[in-house]
């Protein structure tokens, strides 16, 4: 966790630290904290879809389906990172995805309306009384975002 704050600390700053040069010296060049921090928010949303399993599996459809938006959440605020962008707001984060990366083809529409979606369902869940979320339809979710999650994969490879 120490590490992932020093990674905030020097996308603040905007300087070299020990930890950048440290992993420099071990012959890790493009091991910077920024490159850690996209690292990080990946790995995230994989331990967050998987969170989101078991949710679905014990019937906790409301908690799923926030683990759900949040896995992709995270692994497109990593896909952003990697043009340097960024946002304080989910809306915001939302909007660059469509942006620079829905827009221009490079991620497909039906994963750019799905994440909005997931977005919508997120909030009703979230701040709503009384919604309900029919068991087949969060599955159906689970196995979109997973889909959607390998898509934006893709581009790091």
């Amino acid at each position: 966790m120490d590490r992932i704050f020093r990674a905030i600390l020097e996308l603040r700053t905007g300087s070299d630290n020990a930890f950048t040069q440290e992993h420099r010296k071990r012959g890790c060049p493009d091991l910077t904290p920024h490159n850690e921090l996209i690292r990080y928010r990946r790995l995230k949303a994989g331990e967050t879809l998987q969170d989101a399993v078991i949710l679905v599996e014990a019937g906790r459809l409301h908690s799923a389906v926030n683990r759900i938006y949040y896995a992709l959440f995270y692994e497109v605020s990593a896909l952003l990172l990697t043009k340097d962008l960024s946002s304080s707001r989910h809306s915001g984060i939302k909007a660059l995805f469509n942006e620079h990366f829905v827009k221009l083809g490079v991620v497909s529409t039906h994963t750019g309306r799905f994440f909005s979606t997931m977005f919508e369902f997120r909030q009703k869940g979230d701040y709503s009384d009384f919604v309900t979320f029919e068991k087949d339809k969060v599955s159906e979710w689970l196995v979109m975002a997973g889909e959607s999650i390998k898509e934006i994969e893709g581009i790091f490879k």
